[in-house]
This record gives C-alpha cells, sequence and structure tokens, in this order.
C-alpha cells in the first residue's frame, strides 16, 4: 500500500499490519486496530504528534466522539483536552480532499457544541488553526 508523505516535521513509526486484502493501523489512544483508510492515516499523525511531541497522555485525546448538532448525530475526528476542559478540536479530511470553505464550516458547527479555544482543520499536507476571539475565528497556520 502507497500511504502519501504527510506535512509533519517528525516521522512516526506507525504499527501496521494486512489482513486478506486490507491494511489495518494501529490506534494509541483506542488500543485497537482500524483500517487504513486516507483519512486514518492523517488522524494516526495527529494521535501520535499529540502523544509523542505535544506529550499529551492518551487519555486526553478523544477520538470518533458522537455529537448532536440540530437533530443529527455526526462524529468528531479528534478533540484534545486538559483536565476534561475542550482544548483543541480538529477535523481530517483525507489528503486528497481540498480544505474549503464547507470544509471549515464543518468544524465550525461542531465547535459550537463542543467549544474548544482552537480548532484545526488538516488533510495532513495543509493544516489551518484557528482561534475563537470576539466572536469571530482568526486563522493562521499551523505548524507541526
Amino acid at each position: 500500500m502507497q500511504l502519501p508523505k504527510l506535512n509533519f516535521k517528525e516521522d512516526f513509526v506507525f504499527d501496521i499490519k494486512k489482513d486478506k486484502d486490507t491494511f489495518f493501523i494501529y490506534d494509541l489512544v483506542r488500543k485497537s486496530w482500524f483500517v487504513l483508510t486516507p483519512e486514518e492515516w492523517v488522524r494516526q499523525h495527529f494521535v501520535h504528534y499529540f502523544i509523542k511531541v505535544k506529550k499529551y497522555a492518551p487519555s486526553a485525546l478523544i477520538l470518533e466522539k458522537k455529537l448532536e448538532i440540530n437533530g443529527t448525530i455526526k462524529r468528531i475526528d479528534l478533540l484534545i483536552t486538559e483536565k476534561t476542559t475542550p482544548k483543541i478540536l480538529i477535523e481530517l479530511k483525507a489528503p486528497h480532499i481540498t480544505l474549503s470553505q464547507e470544509t471549515f464550516e464543518q468544524i465550525a458547527r461542531y465547535n459550537s457544541v463542543i467549544g474548544a479555544e482552537k480548532i484545526i482543520l488538516s488533510n495532513g499536507i495543509q493544516h489551518v488553526e484557528a482561534e475563537y476571539i470576539e466572536e469571530k475565528y482568526q486563522f493562521k497556520h499551523y505548524n507541526i
């Protein structure tokens, strides 16, 4: 399986296995194997980044949590917490997905319920960070 090189300064070592024709990647937080989709490839880079580089405990990371918005169940990709307080909400896309106003609005809707201080939108190649200040988002490029 050919996996794209993502835009992270660090190179991480992942546990990957193949069963029949399907590849799986081990998740350090959920302690399980997951199908290695392009989005999961990006998610696992962020999991390793926050645990190994930023030194968060695995328990501070919440992955694929259900969230109800306007009567519809959604799933957040990754939430970084500090003492159960939401700090960084991260929306992940596959590397071939272009980040757009629409993808930003998706994470902004999710954050209207979560209330994290920062949001990050990433496809693994491009990373965009925004902070909610004075009732609007202020953007900056996120260096990883």
